[in-house]
C-alpha cells in the first residue's frame, strides 16, 4: 500500500493512526502541501478532488478518510475499529463524525487559506475561528464522554477504536491553535492514554519523514 498523505494534514494523521492500529504497514508518500504540490498535474492524477490522504492499494485507489477507515474496517476486521453492537457503533460513529464532520472540515487548510487570501484575515482571526469551531464540538464531546459511565480509558471502553482514531489527530491540531483544552478534562485523558500506545505515537506528524527537523 501507498499512502500520499502530509504529516501535518488531519486527516492523513486519524488514517496513520488507523493503519497502524489495524497493524497494516504502508510505504508513506509525501505530498507538501505547503508548496500546493497537492494542487499539481501529478496529484490531480491520483486525487482528482486534490486532497490528502490517498490510499493506493494495487490498482485501487481510495480517497476520503471515512470511506478509507470502514474498508479498512471490513477488509482487515481484526482488531476490530467499532463494537459489535450496534447501538454501540451507532454511539461510537457520532463521536467521530463530531469531529469529521463538523469540526475539522471548516478548520482545513484549504478554509484557512480562504480566510487569509480572499478575506484578508490575519493569524489572530484565524487563529480565533478554528477555536470557535473546535470548543464547540469538544464541548459537546466533552458532554457525552462524561455522561457515559462505561466509558474506560479510550472514548468507548478500554480499547483505542474509531472515535479515538478521530478525536487524537484534532486534539493535536487544538493545541497547534492554542485552545485552552482545560475544560475537557475527559478528552485530555484519552489523549494521554492514547500517547502511551505506539500506533498513536508513530502516527504523530513530528515522527513523519516529511516533517521539519
Amino acid at each position: 500500500m501507498k499512502l500520499h498523505n502530509f504529516f501535518r494534514s488531519g486527516t492523513s494523521h486519524r488514517l496513520r493512526i488507523a493503519l497502524n492500529l489495524k497493524g497494516i504497514g504502508y510505504d508513506y508518500v509525501a505530498v507538501d502541501l505547503r508548496t500546493e504540490e497537492h494542487l499539481g498535474a501529478a496529484f490531480k492524477a491520483i486525487n482528482p478532488q486534490q486532497l490528502v490522504p490517498a490510499l493506493v492499494d494495487g490498482d485501487l485507489t481510495m480517497i476520503q478518510t471515512p470511506a478509507i477507515i470502514e474498508w479498512l474496517e471490513e477488509r482487515h476486521p481484526t482488531p476490530p475499529l467499532l463494537p459489535s453492537d450496534p447501538d454501540d457503533r451507532a454511539r461510537v460513529r457520532a463521536l467521530a463524525a463530531i469531529v469529521g464532520c463538523d469540526i475539522h472540515p471548516i478548520n482545513n487548510r484549504r478554509i484557512l487559506e480562504y480566510l487569509r487570501k480572499q478575506f484578508g484575515q490575519d493569524e489572530i482571526a484565524v487563529q480565533a475561528w478554528c477555536a470557535t469551531w473546535i470548543e464547540a464540538g469538544f464541548a459537546a464531546l466533552e458532554t457525552l464522554l462524561a455522561a457515559d459511565t462505561r466509558r474506560g480509558r479510550f472514548c468507548f471502553g478500554d480499547t483505542p477504536g474509531l472515535a479515538d482514531v478521530y478525536l487524537i489527530p484534532q486534539v493535536e491540531s487544538a493545541r497547534r491553535f492554542k485552545v485552552d483544552l482545560s475544560p475537557y478534562p475527559n478528552i485530555v485523558a484519552i489523549d494521554s492514554a492514547c500517547a502511551e500506545l505506539d500506533a498513536f505515537r508513530r502516527a504523530e506528524p513530528a515522527h513523519q519523514p516529511d516533517a521539519p527537523a
